[in-house]
């Protein structure tokens, strides 16, 4: 390297953020998601038997993918290409094939192809990819922070193998603020820092998982200081983190699995849960009438009678969503996702009508009773419908000893939870006097 190439790169290694200038050079390096990469792991396995074929790295921002696409290519001594799916077109896309298909007959060098975002690549467009990544003449490594079963063609997914990334956990993110603070080449270690304990608690709590937004943190607190020693205080952490954009597209993994995780956490009566993942779809932009949705069907499929009051108030809190909009009525979901976690849980009505609808559908339709055939129009007396009839006003307690049904049947199980402890009572005692005149099944 000539001394105008050490000074460019000197220039550019200087211009680039410390999360690139710390980025690792081999495996040994890297950190985290050892579920896949520690040693014995699959991809690991696949490196040292050199049969690395093309994946899809899955996960959150900041958590290693670019990184070890890169150092997958360094391993296997392949050529490293890179496009984004944002900003690349399918004639880019097909002048890297043509060149790496080139490189390969003319060197035997394979291409690693990585695109970032890939999930952003139309059909079109990752049909492309296909015959290429059959052949083996490129190894792709597509990157995506969205569910790839859902965003990816499946053709492209049943080719590849799919790698999900964790965030990063609070010792890995602490493991790597401490390597940038000193590291005197690449990182901050030619400044004398003094950390305070509470800080870097602070950094790693507040990257959630993400090394690159804790990197950032480090760095803006340690350049916009002049002192020396640089005394990284906590203030100095709050003032260098910058409010986390929320990862969220309502139509995608963080739609579902966010409803998931607040219905879940409702039917588990932990209101507080419920209220976090509540806040998190609503900071995410997430459709108000889709969250009153939800909960109106809640109240029935996880409270049903064990609390009556439930439906009301779901439905209340719907309506009230249509006429105070946001942000005032998040105060009016708040309300039913806390109540409904607290309130008594039965499934009974959820259990019952799904057990009768699959008697309807595989079972033998079961003819009305006679009894209970409609009466009111002309030539019904001829055919006996109504004959028999008890009108269940006129019998004692209100309740009738008639069949309706025509064979022996309980689909509906109240628990004893709330106010169906009451119900289960009150039918026992109905069905014991309905009972005698049901036929034997």
């Amino acid at each position: 390297m000539s001394l105008f190439d050490a000074a460019e790169e000197a220039n550019r290694r200087r211009a680039q953020p410390l999360a690139a200038r710390m980025r690792p050079r081999t495996l040994d390096e890297f950190v985290g998601q050892r579920h896949f990469l520690g040693e014995g792991k699959l991809l690991r396995r696949l490196l040292k038997a050199d049969r690395l074929g093309s994946v899809i790295f899955y996960g959150p921002p900041g958590t290693g993918k670019t990184t070890l696409a890169r150092l997958l290519a360094s391993e296997t001594r392949s050529t490293f290409r890179q496009l984004s799916a944002v900003t690349s077109g399918v004639k880019e896309l097909r002048e890297v094939l043509h060149e790496a298909r080139q490189q390969l007959s003319t060197t035997g060098r394979k291409t690693l192809l990585f695109i970032d975002e890939i999930h952003r690549f139309n059909k079109a467009q990752q049909d492309v990819l296909l015959p290429e990544v059959e052949e083996g003449i490129v190894v792709l490594v597509g990157a995506t922070t969205e569910n790839p079963f859902f965003t990816i063609n499946s053709a492209l997914v049943s080719r590849s193998r799919v790698f999900q990334f964790q965030p990063l956990s609070n010792d890995e993110i602490r493991e790597l603020v401490l390597r940038a603070m000193a590291d005197p080449e690449r990182g901050l270690g030619k400044r004398d820092i003094r950390m305070d304990p509470e800080a870097l608690e602070f950094l790693v709590e507040t990257s959630d998982g993400d090394a690159r937004r804790a990197l950032s943190a480090l760095e803006i607190g340690v350049l916009s200081t002049d002192a020396s020693p640089v005394e990284f205080t906590r203030r100095l952490a709050e003032e260098s983190v910058q409010r986390k954009a929320i990862q969220y597209d309502r139509q995608g993994d963080a739609h579902y699995d966010s409803a998931s995780a607040l219905i879940k956490s409702i039917r588990g009566s932990d209101p507080d849960a419920a209220l976090y993942w509540l806040a998190r779809m609503l900071e995410g932009g997430e459709d108000v009438r889709f969250l009153a949705r939800r909960l109106v069907i809640l109240a029935s499929e996880d409270v049903g009678n064990a609390d009556p009051a439930a439906l009301p108030l779901a439905v209340a809190t719907a309506q009230a969503c249509e006429i105070v909009g946001l942000p005032e009525c998040q105060l009016n979901l708040a309300q039913a996702v806390t109540y409904l976690a607290c309130a008594p849980k039965s499934n009974a009505a959820t259990v019952g009508i799904g057990e009768a609808l699959k008697d309807v559908r595989e079972g033998r339709l079961l003819p009305v009773p006679v009894h209970l055939r409609d009466a009111h129009y002309g030539g019904a007396k001829r055919l006996g419908h109504g004959e028999g009839y008890q009108y269940a006003h006129d019998q004692p307690e209100g309740i009738a000893a008639q069949d309706y049904l025509g064979v022996e049947r309980e689909y509906y199980r109240p628990t004893d939870r709330g106010f169906e402890q009451e119900l289960r009572r009150r039918l026992e005692a109905i069905r014991a006097r309905l009972r005698a005149a049901k036929p034997k099944d």
